[in-house]
């Protein structure tokens, strides 16, 4: 039914109020509860639960910062450290058993006591080196004649003896090597600090007993000038190489040179005795330098320059000559 126009003019003629179903209304007071809450929720920071656009909101949640300390606490929570544990140990509270104590092994100290004094070494020479020498021969440590010289021969003489008596093998002769050689040996006699050769004589042929006898023997490399079975002189020598050897026999001086040359290798062969052929007892510098190491023609080389000089004035023609084993 169209209203009339009073009714059009002054709006609607209200109705008699009808009472609001009971649903309705806790529906109404729900929707205002749960915008307060989303309200109070976003104030205080914490996540957003069912509220609109929670869905397109993006979630904030630092990985490293600590939450926020509760405000019913009244004692600060420390936030967890991210740097690496301490190195420093805690301090052991009064209750706590103390460590065991560590098992390092202590650095030992060096030793106060000074290096034995060298009194000797290679290179040197002396009498004390004859002596030395001497002494570890009276002991079967030096298989020569003391010479005075302190060569490889005694420093290996010497180590020998150093390792024997337990001793640093150094080989050289120290205070305290000394010390024990001197304790165990004799003082040398005369004749042994001075033999006439650098090695020990061998027992003489029986040929060199009797008349004026160059004795010269093969075995111990020596030479004898005996007259009537004694000793007057002898000296260290050398021979032949087994390609020329020196010839063995009996045999007599022949010819005296003093200062031969040799026709056939051009060397000096001073104070030259000839007893066979080109075979003679000579002074050899080549011997003289260097020794074992090499060999003569077939020649007796004599190193020693003085005794043979000697040798060359007090023997004479028709004296004897005899080569051995």
């Amino acid at each position: 039914m169209e209203p009339s126009p009073g009714a059009r003019r002054h709006g609607p003629v209200p109705g008699p109020r009808l009472p609001r179903p009971a649903g309705s209304r806790l529906r109404a007071r729900g929707v205002t509860a749960v915008s307060v809450v989303a309200l109070a929720a976003l104030a205080t920071g914490c996540e957003p639960g069912a509220a609109p656009g929670a869905q397109t909101a993006p979630r904030q949640t630092p990985a490293t910062r600590p939450a926020a300390p509760s405000p019913a606490r009244t004692e600060p929570v420390p936030a967890p450290s991210t740097a690496e544990p301490s190195t420093v140990p805690p301090r052991p509270s009064a209750s706590a058993p103390a460590p065991a104590p560590t098992t390092a092994r202590p650095v030992p100290e060096p030793s106060a006591a000074p290096p034995a004094r060298v009194l000797m070494r290679t290179g040197s020479e002396s009498d004390r080196v004859r002596e030395l020498q001497a002494r570890l021969r009276q002991i079967g440590h030096f298989g020569r004649n003391p010479t005075g010289y302190y060569g490889s021969v005694t420093a290996d003489s010497v180590r020998s003896f150093q390792a024997k008596r337990g001793l640093t093998t150094t080989g050289s002769t120290d205070e305290t090597t000394w010390k024990r050689l001197l304790a165990m040996t004799r003082t040398p006699t005369a004749e042994e600090l001075r033999p006439p050769t650098e090695r020990p004589l061998a027992t003489p042929d029986k040929r060199c007993l009797t008349g004026r006898v160059l004795c010269v023997s093969k075995s111990s490399r020596t030479l004898a000038w005996m007259i009537d079975g004694r000793v007057v002189s002898a000296m260290d020598v050398r021979f032949g190489s087994e390609y020329t050897p020196t010839r063995e026999g009996e045999f007599e001086v022949f010819w005296k040179s003093r200062d031969h040359v040799s026709t056939l290798y051009d060397t000096p062969m001073p104070y030259a005795l000839f007893f066979s052929g080109g075979q003679a007892v000579h002074y050899s510098a080549d011997f003289a330098a260097n020794g074992y190491g090499g060999a003569s023609h077939g020649c007796v080389n004599v190193r020693d320059k003085k005794k043979v000089a000697a040798l060359f004035d007090q023997v004479k023609n028709g004296d004897k000559v005899v080569v051995f084993r």
